[in-house]
């Protein structure tokens, strides 16, 4: 049946879905590269999610969605940016929602790593020990989970560092201080503008240099390294000069598809938000990777990024929005309903433009399930049939 969908423009898209549902690719994990989905989280939708309260998670829903990524074969990356840190998910929340990861992974033997970042140090801390006592805090709790720190870039850091060496100190003495490697994680200011001048600099080719010497001085401490700043070249660049052992994971939602397939001088792993709403296309992918099928890889993945560049479009740190209006389409949840009600972010004409790709993209489990939950959503927004 046809479905009359806004469009930016302020016309009507006739569109008439597909029939057949998403490939099933449940499966151990690929062999060839370390994959990690960084995961939204499901709201409550009867509790006060609304901007500025409290976070107020549905636990069973969100551990759900999780088991959803390690059936698939892939690792999670929790309490992150598609969790909403900084952007409705609060410290206390994250702390909860990391206890539980780990202990879902524990019984499950999922690969799990999660956020550590300085979220819950006042707005008016102005030293570095302090940046430093918040983040030590929250390795504490990552690490008594038993998953990999991934050290996240910090909003407080960026605020009272002076520079380059402010970065050098925060991030040595924390390095030497955990149980174990960590994942450094450079997030770019397009999706989150108060990083902007991260490493010391505001010109990235400085910055980067401070984030090389940051990692080849303490590379025994270093796991790898999540670039997020949609600059595929950089990241090569990056990914060239890394110290032996030390991964580099994609966080490019734009580029992912050719940064893992790599080429003859290496390639990216990857941690992605994109992976949590593509988990099954991309556990497929990479298996074929893994069996020298690069023709195949290359077909599963191509219809993906239309989707992804959509979802992170402009402003990129609302593409959380997307990400948990596709998982209520997928079935994996019973609403659109967000912490900090971000469910708002998006227009009406940016959610239906994604309901098509990823219904192209075949990403739909439950093509009929989609089809009427778009309907409802359009019905409430007051589109006219």
């Amino acid at each position: 049946m046809t479905l009359k969908l806004p469009t930016s423009t302020g016309e009507f898209l006739d569109y008439v879905p597909r029939s057949t549902g998403a490939l099933d690719a449940r499966g151990p994990s690929p062999t060839s590269r370390v994959l990690y989905a960084a995961a939204h989280v499901v709201a409550d939708p009867l509790a006060d999610n609304t901007p500025g309260r409290p976070a107020r998670p549905d636990w069973e829903a969100t551990m759900a969605f999780r088991r959803h990524l390690w059936a698939h074969g892939l690792g999670v990356a929790d309490a992150m940016d598609t969790a909403q840190r900084g952007m409705g998910l609060d410290w206390p929340t994250a702390a909860e929602l990391i206890r539980r990861s780990g202990a879902e992974a524990r019984e499950l033997g999922g690969l799990l790593a999660c956020g550590v970042g300085t979220d819950q140090v006042r707005d008016e801390a102005t030293s570095l020990d302090e940046v430093i006592a918040g983040y030590v805090e929250q390795a504490a709790v990552v690490q008594d989970a038993g998953a990999t720190v991934i050290l996240m870039a910090s909003r407080r850091l960026a605020a009272v560092a002076r520079g380059p060496e402010d970065y050098h100190r925060v991030y040595s003495t924390l390095l030497e201080q955990l149980d174990s490697p960590a994942i450094l994680h450079w997030l770019g200011p397009m999706f989150d503008p108060a990083l902007t001048g991260y490493w010391g600099s505001t010109d990235l080719d400085v910055a980067t240099e401070v984030f090389l010497d940051v990692i080849k001085a303490h590379s025994d401490k270093v796991d790898g390294v999540k670039m997020s700043l949609l600059d595929a070249d950089r990241e090569i660049g990056v990914r060239r000069r890394l110290p032996e052992g030390v991964r580099c994971y994609t966080g490019d939602d734009f580029h992912y598809p050719e940064l893992i397939k790599g080429d003859e001088q290496g390639h990216s792993d990857a941690l992605l938000g994109i992976f949590d709403a593509i988990a099954p296309a991309a556990a497929a992918a990479l298996r074929r990777l893994d069996a020298g099928d690069v023709e195949s890889y290359d077909a599963i993945l191509a219809p993906t990024v239309p989707l992804s560049r959509h979802i992170f479009g402009t402003p990129t740190y609302y593409y959380k929005t997307g990400i948990v209006f596709l998982a209520w389409l997928a079935g994996h949840q019973q609403h659109f309903r967000m912490v900090g009600g971000l469910e708002s972010a998006r227009s009406v004409p940016h959610l239906a433009r994604l309901y098509v790709l990823a219904d192209e993209a075949g990403l739909l489990p439950d093509p009929e399930l989609a089809e009427r939950r778009m309907r409802r959503f359009l019905d409430l927004a007051g589109v006219p049939r």
